[in-house]
């Protein structure tokens, strides 16, 4: 099997492997043990956590540790137990989990780390209430580890809402395009698809944005439908999707392979938009075929790149493909 097989095997089939790691929290002088995950495309290592290690008065937020060396980087150091607003029961040799994602390097101190699991985007479930009580919205879902429950962690939101950017580095001054045009636009987090569908349309796009992968397929299928029964190209409903790749339910990747895999659908061009996309993991969108692929959070270059490749899109070429 080549190398680009294993690839498709790993890309495109609505699965993601899943680091899962815990905090002690100190609750009336009893230790309570909370499971988390995160995506592991999106850890580069796990290293040791140096003795001293602590906050300062002066620090831009609490949960902010300071700055480690890391061979050839100095390493920003988050504690994810402050930020969650827990009681940290203290551990020997915590670890830190150093993150690669938004093209920054960001360390994360926890308690300690079990494994890495492979799970089904459809097994992600919506967060349970009582994480309301957490004082941030970086918890995205739950996922069912053997016996328990993990929490699914957005560390963008964690790192947007520490330097104040809410996410977006845009200046807002988005390319206006003289064409209306139409786009799907899918993402699961309420405020990132709350800048998507302004941005959109202050670049004169009629979009429909959606929370999940799942949801964009179901609306797809219903253009697939149209265009069968009028006997038109699906390009005349739509001009192109847009699609995030961490979703519960259907995650962009496997939402691309089924548009491009689709012989009515392939037509339309399709542009991933994440915090996972970067030079090492720029392949993955290759290799279900996305025609664009744009990094988080840069939402002004999402809306001038989604024009240009609809501008420059050939539908004959794409269904010969």
């Amino acid at each position: 099997m080549s190398a680009e097989q294993d690839i498709l095997l790993e890309t495109g089939t609505n699965e993601l492997e899943i680091i899962e790691f815990f905090v002690h929290e100190n609750v009336d002088g009893e230790r309570q043990t909370h499971y988390f995950g995160v995506n592991v495309a999106k850890v580069l290592e796990v290293v040791e956590a140096p003795d001293g290690l602590e906050g300062s008065e002066a620090a831009p937020h609490p949960s902010f540790l300071g700055t480690i060396p890391l061979r050839d980087l100095i390493l920003p150091v988050i504690d994810l137990s402050v930020w969650l607003d827990m009681e940290r029961d203290a551990e020997e040799n915590e670890p830190i989990i150093v993150t690669e994602f938004n093209n920054a390097v960001t360390g994360f101190r926890v308690s300690g780390v079990t494994q890495i699991h492979r799970v089904n985007w459809r097994d992600v479930e919506p967060p349970p209430r009582y994480v309301a009580s957490f004082d941030t919205n970086c918890i995205t879902g739950t996922v069912k580890i053997h016996d328990r429950f993990a929490l699914m962690l957005d560390l963008e939101q964690v790192l947007s809402e520490l330097d104040g950017s809410g996410g977006q580095t845009g200046t807002g001054d988005v390319e206006r395009s003289d064409t209306r045009y139409r786009a799907l636009v899918a993402d699961d987090s309420t405020s990132v698809r709350a800048l998507l569908s302004n941005n959109f349309a202050a670049a004169n796009f009629e979009a429909e944005v959606v929370g999940d992968g799942a949801e964009a397929w179901s609306r797809l299928e219903k253009v697939r439908e149209l265009s069968r029964q009028e006997n038109r190209s699906p390009l005349e409903y739509l001009d192109v999707v847009v699609s995030d790749i961490e979703m519960p339910q259907m995650d962009g990747y496997t939402l691309t392979r089924r548009i491009k895999e689709d012989p009515i659908l392939k037509v339309i061009p399709v542009c991933l938009f994440s915090s996972l996309i970067s030079k090492g993991l720029r392949h993955k969108g290759e290799s279900v075929k996305a025609d664009d692929q744009v990094t988080k959070p840069e939402f002004d270059e999402l809306t001038s790149r989604v024009i240009q490749l609809i501008r420059e899109w050939d539908p004959e070429k794409a269904a010969r493909s």
